[in-house]
C-alpha cells in the first residue's frame, strides 16, 4: 500500500520548500514520500505539490517508481503536471491517475477531469502499470499505444465507445480491464495480444465478438458479463489456457459445444441468459452455472430433446421506484428492483400466476433482530404474500455496502420464519470493491435484511460425541464426549475479539489482557448429560508456564443478565502453554481475564458494552437556497469530515455534536424544540428517523435535540432543561442550533400577493365574531386536515387543488390562503361563524371547534359588559345577556 500523509504534513512540506531552494530544503519537502512510492491522490492540491517538487528536483524524486495522483483537479493544471513526469520521474513504473475520490449526493463516485494525456508520457520507458479508471476518456490517448513496456492497463469507468486497432501492438500487455464503458465493438487486432492473461470487458454494449479473439493463447480469465451478446464465435474454443469464462447477464441463446473441451476451464458462468439448448457436456460439467435460463432447472437429459426448444423465454422485469408489485407466472421470471434487489423465479416455482408485492422499510428496533455484536448492513425488505411456499426455491440478491472491519466476521441474510428469526445460507458476489450482493435461496416470502455478525460455526452433536472448532480463531475448541446427549442437537459457536489497548485504557492497567470472547448456544435441553470441555486461548502475552493464577479469572454471562460472574473457583482450569481448558454442562458466554483487579464483573460488563458501541456524531445541515429545509444525520465519527465536505456546496449548518456512543440497533430520534413544526406526512419523517423536512413560523433561532429510547411524553420546551438531564443513562444526547430566516410575512408580501390580509372580522358582535388574529390561530391548528375543512365550508374541489399546486412547497400558506379567501367571500353574510364551527366538527376537528366557541363566548361577554357599562343593557331578563338593573358605579377620578 502506498504511503499517505495527513494534511498538516503537506502544509509543512510546502512551507519547507518555500523557505529554501537548496537540496536540503527539497529533501525536507518529502515527508509524504514512503520509500519509492509517492501518493498525492487523497488530498486536494496534489498537482501543485508535484509541480513544486519537480521545480526543486530533490534526489528522492528520482527514486520514485509508484505515483498516485487524483484527476479531480483543474484540467489545465493537470495537463501541465503530467507533462513534467518524463523529465522528473524517469524511473516511474506505476502511474495511477484515477478519479472517483469524490462522490455525488447519492454516494456514487464522480469521474475525474482527465480527457487526454500529454504526448510526452510515451517517454516513460519503464512504465509497466497505468490506471486511468473513473475518468472522462472518450478515446484512448495516443501516447498509451506507444508504451511498449506496459503490462497492465486499467480503463474502467470511462466513456470509451471503441478501442483502437493499435492496441494490439502492445507486446508486454498481460492485464486489460475496460469495464463500465460504452464499447459496442472490439478491434480484430485485439487477438494479437499474445501475452494477455486477464481481460475484463464487462458492463459494456457489446453484441458481437470478433473471431480473432480466439488468438489470445495466454488468456487465463475472460469476463464479458452484462453486455448484449447474442452469440459467441467458435474460435473461443481455441483459448486453451482459459480457466475462467464469465458470460452472465447477456442475451445468449446458445454457446459453442467445444467450450466443454477447454482443458483448464474451472468455471463457466452462464447465468441470466436465454439459453434454450446446451451441449450435454456442459450440462454435466460441475463448473457451469446456469441459473436464470429457461433450461436452468431442467434435468440433464431433457434439454437435448426437441422439447427444450419449445420452452418459452423467461421474461425479465426491471421495475422503477414507483412500482410496488409485479406478476409471476409458472414460466418464471428474473426481476430487478430499483431499490437494489434482484429476484430469480425459476420455471415452475409457482403453479398459478401470482402477484408479488414488496416494500423497503427503514430499520426499527422492534423489527430488526440484532445480536449483541451484530451490525445491520441494509434496509428491511418485505416480500408478500407471506408464507406462500414455492415449489422451487427462489433466488434472492440484496445489495449492500461491506463493513470496514471484516476480520472474523461474516455477512448473512436474516429472515423471519414461524415467528422466529434465522440466518440463511448466504453467498457473496462482488460487483465492485464497495458493492456486494448477498445471495441466498428462499422457499417462501417474509422479511429479509443483511447482517454482519461474528463468524458462526455450527455442528450437529450425535450421541457418540464430536469436536467443534472455530474457523475465526483455531485455538477455540469444544469437545463433546460420548453420551453428552441422547438425541442429536445442534450447537453453534461465535468468537469476538477485543483490542488489548481498549481494555488497558478502560482498566487503567498496562498489563491487563483478555482472551477472545466465546459465545456458545444450543438447541434442545439446556444442559448436557456429560460435562463438555471448552478450550480458550490464554490472554495475549500470557503463557501457562509463567502466569500468576491469582490474576486469572474465568467469567460467565448468561443473557439477559447485565453482569458477568467470576466462576474461577467453581471450575477446574487446566492450563497448557497456550490454552486453558475447563468443563461446563450448559452453554453461554465465557471470557478469560488476566488482571490485578479483584472484582472484575463490573469491569467486564463495561468492556463487553464497549465492544458493542459505535461512536457517532450528529449533524444538522440547512439548505443554502431554502434554510427552512434541514437535513439530520447520524454518522460514524470517521466519516463526518468527508460528509461535510461533500455537502458543503449545498448545505450549511452548525458544527457536529460531541461524539455519542450508541449500540447497533438502538432507537433514537430528533425532537424540534420551541415550536418547530414537522411535516410528518413524508414517509421518511416518522418517529426514530433522522431526516426531516420541517416548516417553521415562529422565531428565527431554533434548536433540534436528539434523544435515546422511546419518545418522551413531553419534550422539554427549553434546551437548558434538556441539558440538565444529561447523565449516564439520560435520554438527551445533543442539542444543535438551527438558524432560520425571519418570517416571510415580516420581510414583505409572501408568494400569492393576490391574497388580502387586510383587517377582517367574521360574524357580528351580538353572536360573536372572529378577528384576523383569531383566524390566523385557527389556520395554525388545521395542519393536513385543511382540505376536508375547505370542502365542508363549500370550497370546490378544483379550488382546493389549485391552492395545493400554487403553494405546493408551503403548507402554512395553503391553509391561510384557503381560510382568508373563504372569509372574504363571507363578509357581511350572517351565519358565517356557525358554518365554520360546523365544518370543523364535520372534519373531526372538535378541538379547534371548541377553541372557536371559546373565542365567541369571550367576545359575547365582552360585548355585553361594554353595553352594560354604557347603560344600553336590555331590561328584559329573558333576553340573552340581560341582567337586573345595577346601581350606577361611582365616578372614577
Amino acid at each position: 500500500m502506498a504511503a499517505t500523509v495527513e494534511g498538516p504534513e503537506l502544509e509543512a512540506a510546502a512551507a519547507a520548500g518555500d523557505a529554501s531552494e537548496d537540496s536540503d530544503a527539497g529533501s525536507r519537502a518529502l515527508p509524504f514520500l514512503g520509500g519509492n512510492r509517492l501518493s498525492l491522490d487523497l488530498y486536494p492540491g496534489g498537482c501543485q505539490q508535484l509541480l513544486h517538487l519537480c521545480v526543486q528536483q530533490p534526489l528522492q524524486l528520482l527514486q520514485v517508481e509508484f505515483l498516485r495522483l487524483s484527476t479531480h483537479e483543474d484540467p489545465q493544471l493537470l495537463e501541465a503536471t503530467l507533462a513534467q513526469l518524463p523529465q522528473s520521474l524517469s524511473c516511474l513504473r506505476s502511474l495511477v491517475l484515477k478519479g472517483g475520490q469524490r462522490r455525488d449526493t447519492l454516494g456514487a463516485c464522480l469521474r475525474g477531469a482527465l480527457t487526454n494525456l500529454p504526448a510526452g508520457l510515451s517517454g516513460l520507458a519503464h512504465l509497466a502499470h497505468l490506471d486511468l479508471s473513473f475518468n472522462s476518456l472518450e478515446t484512448l490517448p495516443a501516447c498509451v499505444l506507444q508504451m511498449r513496456g506496459l503490462g497492465a492497463l486499467l480503463l474502467s469507468h470511462n466513456c470509451l465507445s471503441e478501442l483502437p486497432e493499435a492496441l494490439g501492438a502492445l507486446p508486454a500487455l498481460t492485464f486489460l480491464t475496460v469495464t463500465h464503458n460504452r464499447l459496442q465493438t472490439l478491434p480484430p487486432a485485439l487477438g494479437a495480444l499474445s501475452t494477455l492473461q486477464r481481460l475484463d470487458l464487462s458492463q459494456n454494449l457489446l453484441d458481437t465478438l470478433p473471431p480473432e479473439i480466439g488468438g489470445l493463447g495466454s488468456l487465463l480469465e475472460l469476463n464479458l458479463a452484462s453486455n448484449r451478446l447474442q452469440s459467441l464465435p467458435a474460435s473461443l474454443a481455441g483459448l486453451r489456457s482459459l480457466r475462467l469464462l464469465v458470460l452472465h447477464s447477456n442475451l445468449l441463446a446458445s454457446v459453442p459445444a467445444d467450450l466443454a473441451r477447454l482443458p483448464l476451464l474451472t468455471r463457466l458462468d452462464l447465468r441470466d441468459n436465454q439459453l434454450r439448448d446446451l451441449p450435454p457436456e456442459l450440462l454435466d460439467a460441475p463448473f457451469v452455472r446456469l441459473q436464470g435460463n429457461p433450461l436452468g432447472e431442467a434435468s440433464p437429459d431433457a434439454p437435448s430433446s426437441p422439447v427444450a426448444a419449445l420452452i418459452p423465454e423467461m421474461p425479465r422485469l426491471f421495475l422503477t421506484s414507483d412500482l410496488d408489485s409485479f406478476p409471476v407466472t409458472p414460466q418464471g421470471c428474473s426481476v430487478t428492483l430499483a431499490c437494489g434487489v434482484r429476484l430469480q423465479f425459476p420455471a415452475g416455482a409457482t403453479a398459478t400466476p401470482i402477484t408479488i408485492r414488496y416494500r423497503l422499510l427503514l430499520p426499527e428496533p422492534g423489527l430488526v433482530p440484532l445480536g449483541p455484536h451484530d451490525a445491520l448492513l441494509s434496509h428491511v425488505l418485505e416480500l408478500q404474500p407471506h408464507g406462500v411456499a414455492f415449489q422451487q426455491d427462489v433466488g434472492l440478491w440484496l445489495l449492500f455496502t461491506p463493513p470496514q472491519a471484516r476480520r472474523c466476521r461474516e455477512v448473512v441474510v436474516r429472515t423471519r420464519n414461524d415467528n422466529s428469526w434465522g440466518d440463511l445460507e448466504t453467498y457473496l458476489e462482488e460487483e465492485a470493491p464497495q458493492r456486494l450482493w448477498a445471495h441466498c435461496q428462499v422457499p417462501h416470502f417474509s422479511w429479509f435484511l443483511v447482517v454482519s455478525r461474528p463468524v458462526s460455526n455450527a455442528c450437529l452433536v450425535p450421541p457418540e460425541g464430536t469436536l467443534l472448532c472455530s474457523s475465526g480463531h483455531p485455538g477455540v475448541k469444544v469437545i463433546f464426549p460420548p453420551g453428552a446427549t441422547e438425541e442429536p442437537r445442534r450447537v453453534s459457536m461465535q468468537v469476538v475479539r477485543m483490542a488489548g489497548r481498549e481494555l488497558q485504557a478502560l482498566l487503567g492497567e498496562p498489563e491487563a489482557a483478555v482472551s477472545p470472547l466465546l459465545c456458545l448456544s444450543q438447541s434442545g435441553p439446556p444442559s448436557f448429560l456429560q460435562p463438555v470441555t471448552v478450550q480458550l486461548p490464554l490472554p495475549s502475552g500470557i503463557t501457562g508456564l509463567s502466569l500468576d493464577r491469582s490474576r486469572l479469572h474465568l467469567l460467565y454471562w448468561a443473557p439477559p443478565a447485565a453482569t458477568w460472574d467470576d466462576i474461577t473457583a467453581q471450575v477446574v482450569l487446566e492450563l497448557t502453554h497456550l490454552y486453558a481448558r475447563f468443563q461446563v454442562t450448559h452453554f453461554s458466554w465465557y471470557w478469560l481475564w488476566y488482571t490485578t483487579k479483584n472484582c472484575v464483573g463490573g469491569l467486564a460488563r463495561k468492556a463487553w458494552e464497549r465492544l458493542r458501541l459505535h461512536r457517532v456524531n450528529l449533524i444538522a445541515l440547512q439548505r443554502r437556497r431554502d434554510p427552512e429545509q434541514v437535513l439530520l444525520q447520524c454518522l460514524p465519527r470517521n466519516k463526518v469530515d468527508a460528509t461535510l465536505r461533500r455537502l458543503l456546496e449545498r448545505y450549511r449548518g452548525p458544527e457536529p455534536s460531541d461524539t455519542v456512543e450508541m449500540f447497533e440497533g438502538e432507537e433514537f430520534f430528533a425532537a424540534f424544540e420551541r415550536g418547530i413544526d414537522v411535516d410528518a406526512d413524508r414517509p421518511d419523517c416518522v418517529e426514530g428517523r433522522i431526516c426531516f423536512v420541517f416548516y417553521s413560523h415562529l422565531k428565527n433561532v431554533k434548536e433540534v435535540s436528539f434523544y435515546r429510547g422511546a419518545v418522551p411524553v413531553r419534550v422539554p420546551e427549553e434546551a437548558e432543561a434538556a441539558r440538565q438531564r444529561k447523565g449516564a443513562d439520560a435520554l438527551w444526547m445533543a442539542t444543535l442550533p438551527i438558524k432560520l430566516p425571519r418570517l416571510r410575512g415580516s420581510e414583505g408580501p409572501r408568494r400569492g400577493a393576490g391574497l388580502s390580509l387586510a383587517p377582517l372580522n367574521l360574524g357580528d358582535a351580538e353572536t360573536g365574531f372572529l378577528t384576523q388574529s383569531n383566524l390566523l390561530s385557527v389556520a395554525g391548528r388545521l395542519g393536513l386536515d385543511w382540505p376536508a375543512v375547505a370542502l365542508h365550508l363549500g370550497v370546490s374541489y378544483r379550488e382546493v387543488q389549485r391552492i395545493r399546486h400554487e403553494f405546493r412547497d408551503d403548507l402554512d400558506e395553503q391553509i391561510r390562503h384557503m381560510l382568508f379567501s373563504w372569509a372574504e367571500r363571507q363578509a357581511g353574510q350572517p351565519g358565517a361563524v356557525g358554518l365554520l364551527v360546523q365544518a370543523l366538527e364535520q372534519s373531526d376537528r372538535q378541538d379547534v371547534a371548541e377553541e372557536v366557541r371559546a373565542v365567541l363566548e369571550l367576545g359575547r361577554r365582552k360585548y355585553q359588559d361594554s353595553i352594560r357599562r354604557m347603560g344600553l343593557a336590555p331590561k328584559d331578563p329573558a333576553l340573552p345577556g340581560s341582567s337586573a338593573p345595577q346601581p350606577p358605579e361611582p365616578a372614577q377620578a
